[in-house]
């Protein structure tokens, strides 16, 4: 297998991109180091395309680590092939090997197995020659040897005596059938047939164990769907109805063109006395074996495509979050709403440094309304605060009405709020990593502080969080936990390393992410930069224990020094460009930032000579060019702002028809929850999408973006609310 060939024409690169790239994985390189500073070695392959490629570059090389071992296994037992060996090495999936390996795997004791014991599979053999012009039962008498008796009264020997006794000729006739049906179920051609039919043919079935009972599955109740339509997510839900013993499920097929085909391949000469014998074998041999078993595996098959698809959409859920651009500059007041326990806050200035705390009672039971706007204004004028970060969660709706109150009464203070998805706060509040950072503040001080944060720098803030806590997908849990994290860590490490980190302020959990760098290495910067006072330059990384030279050439590019001696130490070129970058700047006889002298450069030079003078890359050139031009620039700041309020809309002011401006909260596959402000997020579903046709509603949306939408209908009992998008974006 040319397993680099596969992969190209998989990700739709060229070959030589891709030998290229596993090269450097092989070599110990990370993806966002891969991504940035090798671009001429793999032609420009961005984190995406690396991550699919190296994803699909593991499973080729586990398939080909079984072929190798399967052939090994079939030859210790001397049944090898050349046609086998031949059909195993032109295997292109997994399943196909397993397939090609049943009938020599080491199965729990099966109903042939008792019927070769008994001595039977000469009988069978007999049956599938189709040649006799006898009775099957003249030859299956042959074979009945009526009770054994055991060598001795021990349970051994009796039961040993048993398992060989053929007791008649029905008997004989049986387990000659049940030696027939395993040989059908274990052809790989058979198999693969009835796959590929099941799959094009079989209609999904889920029917209520409990018709009477309430639940959100009542649409799955009587439910059917054609296996090759169903989509994704209905087949997550489906799946969790039956794991919580709601739905019953299975995969229905006409059997009859089944049959008639195992039929034609194993009866075809039609002799009068074996077909009927045959034939129920082939049909016991479906029913029992192949049927059962291609249904687990195509369910399997769904559930894997399904979860592949619900981590895509998570994926660039959480990418879409973690690139929500800052509020920077500005001190902000944490609001983590609360009813019996108060609501906590936090002031943050706009270092993330924490000024101070207060717990405030203006909700139910307490309802010290006046008590609490009399603190908040307090601390408004006390720190300067302009902006007020209510989380989303219990009392949000209460705490929004006061706040929205309270500002009205300080107009000349220009303070705004805006509402914070504080999903996963409650997780980092009560995690290792909260009790390190505040120890002396409890669960809602630590919440508040994160809520606030959340606005001013969320990267920082959400790498904290474990992804699969910050609730941007769908049938999260019901997935395979390690293949979606090992997704989810893939889109921080990207994000983090996109942005790049401030070597002297960034926290151990940020550092940690950056590439190169591990848990320990990032814990060992935090405590040298402790001990040592901040980092002068880059090269002062090499002193930190543990980080050796090839974590320094993964890293340095993505950690900055800002006022360091160094100038190029706070940009995102690579310290190994160093001497080009200085070259350039020397022509160009301008410093870095100067954007006019830098463009005027770049358009009248011949940038493939100039490179080649340099002895770089023509698209490293242009890479350095760029930073130079706008050294660590932010690419968040590309992303949709934040929408900041001064006032709040409630439910009840919602009408058809209404206009308005929101933030997408959630992308699914059905269509995306938007926030417009009135504590119950509004669903566009994707039929209401776009003036045209759509696969996915990511093919429109992604969180974080601000729409206009049209209000299609309210329903203030459910507190649904529908929402169009068409003719608005």
């Amino acid at each position: 297998m040319d397993i680099c060939k596969i992969i190209a024409e998989e990700i739709k690169c060229d070959k030589w991109q891709v030998e290229a790239a596993v090269k450097l994985i092989d070599e110990g390189n990370t993806i966002p180091f891969i991504s940035r500073y090798r671009k001429e070695v793999t032609g420009s392959l961005d984190d995406s395309k690396l991550r699919d490629l190296n994803e699909r570059l593991e499973y080729l090389r586990n398939l080909e680590a079984r072929k190798e071992e399967v052939i090994s296994l079939i030859e210790e037992q001397g049944k090898l092939t050349g046609e086998l060996k031949t059909q195993i090495l032109a295997a292109e999936k997994l399943v196909t090997v397993e397939d090609l390996y049943r009938p020599y795997k080491q199965k729990r004791k099966t109903r042939a197995d008792i019927a070769k014991k008994r001595g039977l599979e000469p009988l069978a053999d007999f049956i599938l020659a189709q040649t006799t012009d006898k009775p099957v039962e003249d030859e299956a008498s042959k074979y009945v040897t009526g009770p054994v008796n055991p060598a001795s009264d021990s349970p051994a020997d009796i039961k040993e005596a048993s398992e060989r006794e053929v007791l008649d000729i029905q008997s004989a006739i049986a387990g000659a059938e049940d030696i027939i049906a395993e040989r059908i179920s274990d052809e790989a051609a058979v198999r693969e047939h009835i796959r590929a039919v099941t799959a094009k043919e079989g209609v999904i079935v889920t029917k209520a164990k409990d018709p009477e009972a309430e639940s959100v599955y009542t649409m799955y109740y009587d439910f059917s769907e054609p296996v090759r339509k169903i989509a994704g997510h209905r087949i997550l839900a489906i799946n969790r109805g039956e794991s919580e013993g709601v739905l019953s499920v299975s995969i229905e097929v006409e059997d009859t063109p089944v049959i008639s085909y195992l039929d034609k391949k194993y009866a075809a000469r039609n002799n009068k006395y074996t077909t009927p014998v045959i034939h129920a074998a082939c049909a016991d041999a479906y029913a029992r074996l192949i049927g059962p078993s291609i249904e687990r595996e195509i369910r399997a098959g769904l559930k894997e495509k399904a979860e592949d698809s619900a981590i895509k959409v998570f994926e660039q859920n959480l990418n879409q979050l973690l690139m929500q651009p800052p509020i920077t500059g500005c001190t902000v007041l944490g609001w983590d709403p609360a009813f019996r326990t108060g609501c906590k806050t936090a002031v943050v200035d706009d270092t993330g440094k924490v000024l101070d705390t207060v717990v405030v009672y203006p909700t139910a039971p307490h309802n010290k309304i006046d008590e609490t706007k009399k603190i908040i204004k307090g601390l408004i004028s006390k720190y300067g605060i302009t902006l007020i970060s209510i989380g989303n969660g219990t009392a949000s709706r209460e705490s929004e009405q006061i706040v929205a109150d309270m500002l009205k009464e300080i107009p000349g203070q220009n303070v705004q709020y805006v509402i914070t998805n504080e999903a996963g706060a409650s997780v980092y509040s009560a995690s290792k990593l909260a009790g390190e950072e505040f120890p002396t503040f409890d669960v809602g001080q630590r919440s508040a502080v994160s809520i606030a944060r959340r606005v001013q720098d969320p990267l920082a803030e959400l790498v904290k969080i474990d992804p699969k806590s910050i609730g941007v997908g769908q049938y999260q849990h019901d997935m395979n936990q390690k293949k979606l994290g090992k997704a989810l860590d893939g889109v921080v490490e990207d994000a983090v390393n996109k942005v790049g980190v401030d070597l002297n302020t960034a926290s151990a959990s940020l550092l940690s992410h950056i590439s190169g760098i591990s848990d320990t290495i990032a814990k060992n910067i935090v405590t040298y930069r402790e001990e040592h006072g901040k980092f002068k330059d880059r090269r002062e990384l090499m002193k930190v224990a543990k980080l050796g030279p090839k974590a320094y050439e993964q890293c340095a590019g993505f950690c900055r020094i800002n006022g360091g001696k160094e100038i190029l130490d706070s940009t995102s070129v690579h310290p190994e460009s160093y001497a080009v970058a200085r070259e350039l700047l020397n022509r160009m006889g301008c410093s870095i930032r100067d954007d006019k002298a830098i463009t005027a450069f770049e358009k009248n030079t011949d940038i493939k000579k100039l490179a080649s003078e340099l002895g770089c890359g023509e698209i490293t050139l242009k890479d350095i060019l760029e930073e130079l031009r706008k050294p660590a620039r932010d690419p968040r700041a590309d992303m949709p702002k934040p929408i900041l309020k001064s006032d709040i809309m409630d439910l009840k002011d919602l009408t058809p028809g209404m206009k308005l401006k929101g933030t997408v909260r959630n992308v699914i596959d059905f269509g995306a929850f938007v926030d417009i402000g009135v504590h119950q997020d509004g669903l566009v579903h994707i039929s209401q999408m776009a003036d045209r046709y759509i696969k996915h509603p990511l093919e429109v949306v992604s969180v974080g973006d601000i729409v206009e939408v049209t209000v299609l209908d309210v329903d203030e009992k459910k507190g649904r609310i529908s929402l169009s998008m068409k003719g608005n974006n």
